[in-house]
């Protein structure tokens, strides 16, 4: 399944919104027009019904608004994990150009093991995307190593630097799970009160924090799927395995000491899933 696991592993998820700039232009909505008129046009065109009011649109009609990631790190003494998000939880709204630029360089500069869930087709696209849109250069993620085994590949299609855990164990078609159904049968927290759906009425009233923690959930629930895809992999022994899971139940308890209560909830769900 993995050929290795780099000493830097990004597990990612990215919330993103409508973006009425791109409606406007794309459908030629008059300046007149409110930024919700223009969403509503965007939602219509994109085959909007009485039973589907807010289709799922292109990534290219849509604009960033977090990256949430748990980075894990080997060390001299063992690993070490951090649960980051852009913005941070206390920060408010960050300049969606600041948001991918950090994130890319951070990731290309490390030469980072990139895993996401759906990424290929989802999450990866509307990064590039809105890295143009926002006239961003980044070289250290961009580059293309002559042979596979020379570097990081973040553009080849199965590139042992790209993972999409979708593609590994989530099947094609009507048989392809949602992240919530795939955790949620391997005893994994899977979503937690809202889901994507919700997230731009979050944007429209200004809670970014609220996405910002919905976004972490993800992040985390993306890790244990591949912490378990490892483990299945041959890659830890039953006792790391353990070992790992115990370390992101401790960083948990740290982020929640640090004021991120939310983090309790997939905390005590995580718990009872394991009982």
């Amino acid at each position: 399944m993995y050929k290795f696991i780099a000493d830097n592993v990004v597990v990612f998820d990215v919330e993103w919104v409508p973006d009425p700039v791109s409606g406007r232009r794309i459908y030629k909505v008059p300046d007149t027009a409110s930024d919700d008129e223009v969403l509503e046009v965007m939602w219509r065109e994109g085959g909007a019904t009485p039973e589907d009011p807010r289709p799922y649109l292109k990534t290219v009609m849509c604009r960033i608004v977090s990256i949430a990631a748990v980075v894990r790190k080997k060390v001299r003494d063992g690993v070490t994990l951090q649960l980051i998000s852009l913005p941070r939880l206390h920060e408010g709204v960050q300049p969606e150009g600041e948001i991918v630029r950090q994130f890319l360089e951070a990731v290309g500069s490390k030469g980072a093991q990139l895993v996401g869930y759906n990424s290929w087709n989802a999450d990866l696209p509307i990064l590039y995307q809105r890295a143009l849109a926002n006239r961003i250069t980044v070289p250290t993620f961009c580059h293309r190593p002559d042979k596979p085994w020379e570097g990081a590949d973040y553009f080849a299609r199965f590139s042992d630097y790209n993972i999409d855990l979708k593609n590994e164990v989530g099947g094609f078609g009507k048989a392809a799970p949602s992240l919530h159904e795939l955790a949620s049968s391997l005893g994994i927290p899977g979503k937690m009160g809202i889901d994507g759906a919700d997230v731009a009425d979050l944007w429209r009233s200004g809670n970014i924090r609220r996405i910002v923690e919905y976004n972490q959930f993800d992040a985390l629930t993306t890790y244990l799927v591949w912490l378990r895809t490892v483990y299945f992999s041959g890659k830890l022994t039953d006792n790391a395995f353990m070992r790992e899971e115990q370390l992101l139940e401790n960083l948990l308890h740290q982020e929640i000491q640090n004021g991120a209560e939310h983090l309790g909830q997939f905390l005590d769900a995580w718990k009872a899933l394991r009982q």
